[in-house]
């Protein structure tokens, strides 16, 4: 399980120190340390930033593309109209008018990724757990690795994935007003 540490990261030039410090020592700006959650990745590597409150902005030159991971939900049409998949730390707005079919898609995706992967939150803003047990029944979703939870506070979500020692960048989030 990882274990979550922090550090403090200038918003200026993006130096991390271990405590906070007026000044930093790279770009000399006063005052522009943010504490950043991290959390180890492994025994053999250093911290990899889960959550970053303030990150800095880099320019498009200057970024580096790590491998081209996509999740795909073997739904063709979702996975098609996603490029190929999810992409990890990916935040997708899927909207429409009520009752055309939003949750019973995420739902159906939620399922695809429990068969490959060890467990799937599906969080609820809008309907109970109840509710969604009901449509699970009507699209014959078993659900044995899908974990339910009807919450509407992002904070209270946020602290309820970091209980479970999940790293939160790794799955896509999905979003969907009704």
């Amino acid at each position: 399980m990882p274990k979550l540490k922090t550090a403090y990261v200038c918003q200026n030039c993006s130096f991390e120190s271990l405590k906070w410090i007026g000044q930093c020592p790279r770009c000399n700006k006063w005052n522009t340390f943010v504490e950043t959650i991290l959390a180890k990745a492994d025994s053999k590597s250093s911290f990899a930033r889960v959550v970053g409150k303030g990150q800095s902005a880099q320019k498009l030159t200057e970024i580096i593309l790590k491998q081209d991971v996509r999740k795909v939900t073997g739904i063709a049409e979702l996975d098609r109209v996603l490029g190929g998949g999810f992409v990890p730390g990916q935040v997708v707005l899927l909207a429409g008018e009520p009752g055309i079919g939003k949750s019973t898609i995420l739902l159906q995706a939620a399922e695809k990724f429990s068969l490959k992967e060890e467990e799937v939150l599906y969080v609820s803003g809008e309907e109970s757990v109840e509710q969604i047990k009901i449509r699970a029944g009507r699209l014959k979703v078993k659900g044995a690795n899908l974990l339910m939870l009807s919450e509407t506070d992002v904070d209270s979500i946020i602290s309820y994935i970091s209980s479970l020692h999940y790293i939160l960048f790794y799955y896509p989030i999905i979003y969907h007003p009704e």
